[in-house]
């Protein structure tokens, strides 16, 4: 028998860990907590919801821009359908035995409105990221595209989910609080991640013309 060297495939494990993290990051923005040192209010699923650009780009430049959108569509229609599931079974009659209803109702049961900020924030922000990093990529190569695309999907992401998730259930100045520690965060962690775009191999098939 010959020895097979088992292979990571990049391009599953980048899709697999995008869709993730996306829903993650949903569930944990119910909680709107502190950035250390800054003191600015932020929404707990910036903890790990920027490493998505990231691994946008990996999709990206293993499968090329179709799929990258693909993703990014299914993604978002995996959150709507997280949060109608969260409905649906809040909305079931509980087991006289638990007496956690009012729990599950006051954490998960508002979770709409986050959902669809972040939903339309996604899917707007990373078309854009797909397009920008398309085009940097033919150019001007990987790190670069990173950066750019990163820089511009970021900024609009954060605006557009904070507005949509929060604006007029808090104050307006904590809006913005989340809004700017979203921005700084995310850059940040586009800064740090940017070299592990080297770990993902190139399909030329995917970049011609």
């Amino acid at each position: 028998m010959k020895n097979r060297r088992s292979m990571i495939d990049i391009g599953i494990l980048s899709v697999s860990l995008y869709i993730s993290f996306q829903i993650f990051a949903d569930i944990l923005s119910i909680k709107i907590t502190t950035l250390p040192f800054l003191h600015l209010a932020i929404d707990g699923g910036t903890v790990i919801y920027p490493f998505t650009f990231t691994l946008r780009d990996f999709v990206h430049k293993t499968w090329g821009k179709e799929r990258s959108r693909q993703v990014v569509i299914t993604a978002g229609i995996l959150n709507l359908l997280m949060a109608g599931l969260f409905w649906l079974i809040g909305k079931m009659p509980a087991d006289p035995t638990w007496n956690l209803q009012g729990a599950y109702e006051s954490i998960l049961m508002p979770f709409w409105r986050i959902t669809i900020a972040s939903m339309i924030a996604e899917v707007f922000s990373e078309l854009i990221d797909t397009e920008v990093f398309d085009r940097v990529y033919r150019k001007f190569g990987d790190i670069k595209a990173v950066l750019f695309s990163n820089g511009v999907a970021l900024v609009i992401d954060s605006f557009i989910f904070s507005f949509i998730a929060f604006a007029g259930v808090l104050p307006l100045v904590t809006v913005l609080s989340i809004t700017l520690s979203n921005i700084i965060v995310k850059m940040a962690v586009t800064l740090i991640s940017l070299p592990t775009i080297k770990l993902v191999p190139r399909r030329d098939e995917y970049f011609k013309g």
